[in-house]
């Protein structure tokens, strides 16, 4: 029998709402080119000329562009700093357990130089610690960041900047 050689990776055009089909999970920490900023915790990053859709790990920032929701509070400015972050940069991804999430986007930390994006999310308010075992190797750093934010009323929790309407659960 001839032997069969895997599959190569299939790309396609290299928009936020493209997808790239893989043969092989991509492990370990692995160095791509930040593409597309998607919202504030989803990026599209090029990694060896392949187009991967990146969720971070462990926290969840507010929706802005969910298919059924309203852009909620605080979204954009977590889109925006998200973007100052990373947007065209060469990041490090850190894979923790799983390879990705039911929607096939990768599951990463990610890094600029030294800097773990999703930390100083979290830490400025802008997301919340969302963690899905088994992917947990950061949950207590994440937690504690969230604790200060809350503290000293970063984003998210500076109810002063929401606008709120009688009636309102908060």
């Amino acid at each position: 029998t001839t032997p069969i050689s895997p599959p190569k990776p299939t790309t396609i055009s290299p928009t936020p709402t493209s997808v790239s089909v893989m043969p092989t999970p991509i492990s370990g920490n692995v160095l791509g080119k930040v593409i597309s900023v998607i919202d504030g915790d989803t990026i599209g990053v090029d990694i060896g000329g392949v187009y991967y859709t990146v969720r971070y790990i462990g926290i969840d920032t507010p929706e802005t562009k969910h298919p059924t929701q309203s852009v909620e509070h605080f979204g954009l400015e977590a889109t925006e700093k998200n973007r100052q972050l990373v947007a065209n940069k060469i990041v490090r991804l850190e894979k923790d357990i799983s390879e990705t999430d039911k929607y096939n986007r990768l599951l990463r930390y990610v890094f600029v130089g030294d800097v773990m994006v999703n930390a100083v999310l979290v830490e400025g308010g802008y997301a919340e610690v969302s963690t899905y075992p088994p992917d947990v190797k950061y949950v207590e750093l994440f937690l504690e960041l969230q604790q200060q934010a809350r503290e000293s009323r970063r984003g998210l929790w500076n109810l002063d900047s929401m606008s709120v309407s009688q009636g309102d659960i908060i």
